[in-house]
């Protein structure tokens, strides 16, 4: 599948484009990006619920970008597009205001005080997120770090483009119903760790 099917559906980052649907057949009626989608239970469980969204993901390893091509290949899907690399390299790819939701889900956490620097939520993604992202548009993130939480949530609202959704303690401890658990999710519930589910609004 990586050496057949990856060079036919891969975002190519030095093609331009001004409408992100020039990338998908048929009717596509919004653009969700997620970052980092690891095995891509997420992703999978997404694009199979919302036929008419496109779906554009980035994962730099190569195992998993295998296991959602084979799934692309088995069930024949239509409405994702992979990159097999680190998402800054799209930031500037995408079209102002092309994006209706926006997931990082369990981003590697870097736990190491010198290795913080490496985290994928930073001042310049988020910076970037709200370029692309449109009015209204939700960015979701998760993690069952709590130092992660805390740095995640400070860098995002460090940004006067989003702002929280929370009204009440269940609505970062519930997982949503349509917010699928994944692999990561359950090793970490099987381990004792709590996991929060935020929800961010572009203005």
């Amino acid at each position: 599948m990586v050496e057949t099917l990856l060079p036919e559906l891969r975002i190519d980052p030095a093609s331009p484009v001004d409408d992100l649907a020039s990338l998908f057949p048929g009717s596509i009626n919004e653009f969700w990006l997620e970052i980092g989608f690891g095995a891509g239970e997420h992703l999978i469980w997404q694009a199979r619920k919302n036929p008419k969204v496109g779906f554009l993901a980035s994962e730099p390893y190569i195992n998993g970008v295998a296991k959602v091509l084979s799934a692309i290949h088995k069930e024949g899907f239509v409405n994702i597009r992979p990159y097999d690399d680190d998402v800054h390299d799209l930031l500037d790819w995408f079209p102002d205001q092309s994006l209706n939701k926006v997931f990082i889900l369990f981003p590697d956490p870097w736990p190491k005080k010198r290795h913080n620097k490496r985290r994928i939520i930073s001042n310049l993604l988020i910076s970037h997120l709200a370029r692309i992202m449109k009015p209204g548009a939700e960015l979701r993130f998760a993690s069952d770090i709590p130092d992660y939480v805390d740095w995640g949530m400070r860098k995002i609202l460090e940004n006067p483009d989003f702002y929280w959704t929370a009204n009440h303690p269940d609505d970062w401890r519930q997982r949503p119903i349509d917010w699928p658990e994944t692999r990561y999710e359950r090793k970490a519930t099987e381990a004792g760790r709590t996991a929060s589910y935020i929800s961010f609004l572009r203005r």
